[in-house]
């Protein structure tokens, strides 16, 4: 069977940011792939609305000033950026102890450290970014399985209660961690479960944010209050990420939102006056997922499928969007090769590349828990001598906004703008 006798070239299961990221990076940088999206939930280009109304309870992804500099390569990120709300400061605190550190976006020369971005708003970019593209659609399905052949994979969806088979060069599994495909293909993944939960809501406060981001440490979990709403003038509103206990998340679902108001404030003190809303709380237990060998011949694992972190540094999604350019970019060099996409001189290269990054970035965000998780004295002290050297040792605090940022990683010896350019032309 030759290549033109397949369905298609590349199947992503899954379209939510990784899948649609991916979907649009390829048709950007190596538009003759015939690309196809399996996704669970149904799909009408016609509903796109015109206009987009935030809402309160909306959830959002904090993306670093590296990711936003991937969008503008993608030509995602003028549209992205109309709800987009700066982090100019960074301040990070361990709260009873006098250690701190605070990082500031017009000292590293940029406009933001990074953004917050409603996850809603920027699948509608990504969707209407993609109607404009060759990549076709599979929605309402799912993958239920898939067996090599001699020319890639057989994948088999499930769609409307019926099967179908599309045979492709290769399976990219995007559909995160929970989903169980990663497990029925035989991937074998890593999981340290660290005993808590992440709460996520929105909130309101007496004072602006001024457009700060605090990642408070405290002796029952960090939290994260991140600056959310209007990206024109500072507003009132922040996305909270709250690290609590099960049995302190079971207490604090049962309060009222005065009640939970006042919880908040017990444990982050008043840097932005009174709190005076929650908006809906969402939960979900907290674990690192790793999978040590993400690739075979003619399938891959990205984002959380591929890991999972905790949201302590807000690297998830950064983590997986780099992955995803570098995946790109090994498919480009594959096609002109003469190769396919699915060989595993392709995907070992991609998992060689991105392997370093993601083993970095989950240290980081690992040990940021295990440090501050300690309640010793000797280890707090260390602690605040830490935070108090990264704010004054110049070399020290370029280091940490890097990382917070996001640009300290490899980057792509791939011109993304050059392919760009040449896909549009086309």
């Amino acid at each position: 069977m030759t290549r033109n006798q397949l369905d298609t070239d590349l199947i992503i299961a899954g379209g939510g940011l990784a899948g649609a990221t991916l979907a649009l990076a390829l048709a950007r940088v190596v538009p003759e792939l015939r690309v196809t999206v399996v996704e669970s939930v149904p799909l009408a280009p016609d509903a796109l609305p015109d206009e987009y109304q935030p809402s309160y309870d909306a959830r959002s992804t904090a993306l670093a000033w590296g990711s936003r500099l991937i969008l503008e390569e993608l030509g995602l990120w003028q549209a992205v950026s109309e709800h987009a709300t700066p982090i100019q400061h960074i301040h990070v605190s361990d709260r009873g102890h006098f250690g701190a550190t605070r990082l500031h976006a017009q000292d590293h020369g940029q406009q933001a450290l990074g953004y917050v971005v409603d996850n809603r708003w920027m699948g509608l970019c990504l969707m209407r970014a993609l109607l404009d593209t060759r990549v076709q659609w599979q929605a309402p399905a799912q993958v239920t399985g898939m067996v090599p052949t001699e020319e890639g994979v057989r994948v088999d969806i499930r769609k409307g209660g019926e099967p179908l088979t599309l045979t492709g060069q290769c399976l990219v599994v995007a559909d995160g961690g929970r989903s169980g495909l990663r497990e029925k293909l035989g991937f074998q993944a890593r999981t340290e479960e660290y005993g808590q939960n992440a709460l996520i809501a929105n909130v309101s406060t007496a004072e602006s944010h001024r457009y700060v981001a605090y990642e408070r440490f405290t002796d029952t979990g960090p939290m994260a209050l991140l600056p959310h709403g209007s990206p024109r003038e500072p507003g009132n509103q922040s996305a909270l990420v709250w690290t609590l206990s099960d049995t302190a998340l079971h207490d604090i679902l049962s309060l009222s939102d005065e009640q939970k108001c006042r919880k908040l404030q017990e444990r982050f003190g008043s840097r932005l006056g009174r709190f005076t809303r929650i908006g809906d709380c969402y939960h979900y237990p907290l674990k690192l997922t790793t999978v040590n060998e993400p690739v075979r011949p003619g399938v891959a694992l990205v984002g959380n499928a591929a890991h999972a972190l905790h949201p302590v540094a807000g690297q998830g999604f950064n983590l997986a969007l780099r992955g995803l350019m570098t995946l790109v970019e090994q498919m480009r060099r594959g096609v002109d090769r003469g190769v396919s996409i699915g060989d595993l001189s392709v995907l070992g290269e991609y998992q060689r590349l991105h392997r370093k990054d993601w083993q970095q970035t989950v240290q980081f965000s690992d040990s940021l828990i295990r440090l501050f998780g300690q309640p010793l004295a000797p280890v707090a002290l260390a602690r605040d001598a830490g935070l108090i050297g990264l704010d004054v040792l110049p070399g020290a605090k370029r280091w940490f906004a890097r990382k917070a940022m996001g640009t300290g990683g490899r980057k792509p010896v791939l011109s993304i703008t050059g392919k760009a350019r040449e896909a549009r032309s086309e």
